[in-house]
């Protein structure tokens, strides 16, 4: 399997990260990526950029250094409820290519949630008209019912995000990722397989997300980012714009 776009990634915008946009874009290309995703935390995560940055990000083109560029964010869940760090209001005004919701220890501490309050909190998600893909949700601090939420992702048309760099950074969650792509694959719901990179050296470094789809025997016609055909229906789906000019690399 090969993966065209990567659809999480992150710049010195973040300042955890290290890289700009064109250099990100650079590097994707230089891979022979189609697309790229650039998805900087929203303004709730303590290091985020301010919210001029994401005004200033959906005003670049949307083809630079050879990609496609799907210009986004990465908005951090805030309450049980599924509140978000952007409003309806602030999505409805910058009309992003591609929006991640993630959970963050520091927007959503751990507590005394059972997995009950996670199905409720996926499935108001999952309602969310702006939200595009559901981000690095196998973290086991955050458990929920994967093979009932994956439908609920299904049914509402959300891509569930595989994420490469978790194993780095939420280690002890390699079983769930798993069981995981496996709800993902029983229920049909599309996914992607990203790099989470924060830095030139990490856009596209998702060996181990394919190695674990090879492993389950994972359809690639599930695997968003896998063909150009494939992310551009998506986009339609998803009612995007860009989609139209993208449809030339089909």
């Amino acid at each position: 399997m090969e993966i065209i776009a990567d659809l999480h990634t992150h710049t010195l915008a973040s300042t955890h990260a290290f890289n700009t946009v064109t250099e990100m874009a650079r590097a994707a290309f230089e891979m022979g990526h189609k697309a790229i995703a650039i998805t900087d935390h929203g303004p709730k995560m303590p290091d985020s950029p301010h919210i001029w940055h994401f005004y200033n990000l959906m005003r670049l083109p949307q083809q630079i250094e050879g990609v496609y560029l799907l210009r986004g964010m990465e908005a951090n869940v805030l309450d049980i409820h599924g509140q978000l760090d952007f409003t309806n209001e602030e999505f409805a005004r910058l009309h992003p290519d591609w929006v991640i919701a993630s959970i963050h220890s520091d927007t959503l501490a751990p507590g005394t949630y059972t997995q009950d309050d996670f199905d409720e909190l996926w499935t108001k998600i999952a309602q969310n008209p702006y939200v595009d893909m559901i981000g690095h949700s196998e973290t086991r601090r955050y458990l929920y019912h994967y093979d009932m939420i994956a439908r609920v992702f299904a049914q509402n048309g959300k891509v569930v995000e595989l994420n490469a760099n978790s194993v780095n950074v939420r280690p002890g969650s390699e079983e769930n990722m798993k069981q995981l792509a496996l709800a993902c694959k029983r229920a049909g719901t599309p996914v992607a397989v990203n790099s989470d990179g924060h830095s030139i050296y990490h856009v596209g470094k998702v060996q181990n997300i394919l190695n674990l789809l090879e492993e389950i025997e994972f359809p690639q016609e599930l695997v968003v980012n896998a063909s150009m055909k494939t992310l551009v229906q998506t986009l339609k789906q998803h009612n995007k714009p860009i989609a139209a000019n993208m449809e030339d690399m089909v």
